[in-house]
């Protein structure tokens, strides 16, 4: 495979992470963060670009992917986990915010005051939409071809020509950081880029990065990694890039009024600039964005599934993901993200600690008690704070929790992670120590 090819894998892979998140949280930062944009937009690559690229250089080094990382702690975690990760990212969160947001910024602008019921348009929306998505996830080996050479060059020249715009006529200086980014703006930002969710789609399309290049003919195990880490790179570069330009986008838009979220920002940005012409801009950058990253879940979805269930034909997958995001996505962008952002903050931490053990792994030598402690520790805390998200109050257990370091900043998972794997690595180091084989051994030597 040539350096050309490497390129235009990792623009596909730019594609599939690249959707309503990755175009909704940025603007929506850089109003916030104002003078405090650069910590703020660092913290937010940080997990927005650095965890998803480290997530995939740990799948590809490992057989059988997450699932491999997830047995890990125990076998049934592992299987419990990864399915959990496929479902979130796939039909029941990640497909069907995606479907909501290419209709709330590629269809309902247009709309003005028809009278025409809301639902029923999303329904007609979506029922399109949803269409597309399955026959082209039904032939993956052609997914280079439309996603890298075709949709995601015309994304990145539409962003760019709106982003430029914006620089040249924006002239509203940066405005205070509000209360969120008056301090800590680096953890804030750290925090905001679990909204993205790539680190989890990260997870699932590992298993289509490697399927696509076997398919070009890459077998050995070190040219994978290899390839694998170059198709990253470049996705990794052009979300790093994207996100600074729309951040600093919604940071100049702050002058020009408030915003509920970052389609707002973009959508009046994109009137004040092009007009008219802007709106139908930015519809089709949202709807291409979105389309993309339904496409590489649908697939991420159908190759796994399959795979872990063979009498289950890809197809058959496929189609009943297709199907139960179409009935998810007639839900409302309201009501998924609802439920989507507490899962996050729940499953992110896991995700991280996870990922993080799996790259010192040959120095505690593999041990289950390290992985157990650790996520057991991380489980308990994010279980909380996503409970707490959720509405459900512990007042018994409040005080402890807020009385953690880094708990002000949504990072108090972090000590009790250390703990944990601490705490496993004495035992592991203590039950062979006591092992009758291992003092025999001694004795020996």
């Amino acid at each position: 495979m040539n350096k050309k090819d490497s390129f235009f894998v990792g623009l596909m892979l730019f594609s599939m992470f690249f959707g309503a998140g990755n175009l909704i949280f940025p603007p929506f930062l850089g109003m916030g963060a104002g003078t405090s944009f650069w910590p703020a937009i660092i913290g937010f690559i940080l997990t927005g670009v650095g965890l998803p690229l480290i997530v995939l250089i740990a799948i590809a080094r490992v057989k059988d992917g997450v699932n491999t990382l997830g047995s890990r702690v125990h076998p049934w975690f592992g299987i419990i986990f990864t399915i959990v990760v496929y479902l979130s990212i796939g039909p029941f969160f990640g497909i069907p915010r995606n479907a909501n947001v290419a209709f709330e910024m590629g269809v309902k602008p247009f709309l003005g005051n028809t009278s025409f019921n809301q639902s029923v348009l999303l329904f007609g929306f979506s029922l399109l939409f949803f269409l597309l998505v399955y026959l082209l996830s039904l032939n993956p080996t052609k997914i280079v071809d439309y996603m890298g050479r075709i949709i995601t060059p015309v994304l990145l020249v539409s962003i760019v020509v709106l982003c430029v715009t914006g620089f040249i006529k924006l002239d509203q200086p940066l405005k205070s950081p509000t209360e969120n980014y008056q301090s800590a703006s680096l953890f804030r930002g750290f925090i905001d880029g679990y909204s993205t969710m790539d680190a989890l789609a990260a997870l699932a399309f590992g298993i289509v990065i490697l399927t696509t290049l076997k398919q070009k003919g890459v077998q050995d195990k070190k040219k994978l990694t290899q390839y694998t880490i170059k198709a990253g790179f470049v996705a990794g570069t052009a979300l790093a890039l994207v996100y600074v330009v729309i951040g600093f986008l919604g940071a100049k838009m702050a002058g020009y009024g408030t915003f509920e979220n970052g389609t707002a920002i973009l959508s009046k940005a994109s009137t004040i600039l092009l007009g008219n012409a802007g709106k139908v801009l930015l519809g089709g950058i949202f709807t291409l964005a979105c389309f993309t990253t339904c496409v590489g879940l649908t697939i991420a979805c159908g190759q796994y599934f399959s795979k872990i269930a063979p009498k289950v034909s890809y197809r058959v997958v496929v189609t009943l993901t297709t199907l139960v995001s179409f009935l998810i996505a007639n839900l409302g962008l309201n009501e998924i993200i609802s439920v989507s952002v507490p899962f996050l903050v729940m499953a992110y931490p896991l995700t991280i600690v996870l990922v993080t053990l799996a790259f010192f792994h040959r120095f505690f030598k593999g041990s289950h008690k390290v992985y157990a402690g650790a996520m057991l520790l991380t489980g308990i805390v994010s279980l909380y704070d996503g409970l707490q998200m959720f509405g459900l109050k512990w007042s018994f257990i409040a005080p402890f929790m807020k009385s953690l370091p880094l708990a002000a900043v949504g990072l108090g998972w972090v000590i009790p992670a250390i703990a944990g794997g601490v705490v496993g690595f004495i035992a592991e180091k203590v039950s062979r120590s006591s092992s009758p084989i291992e003092k025999a051994e001694t004795k020996e030597g």
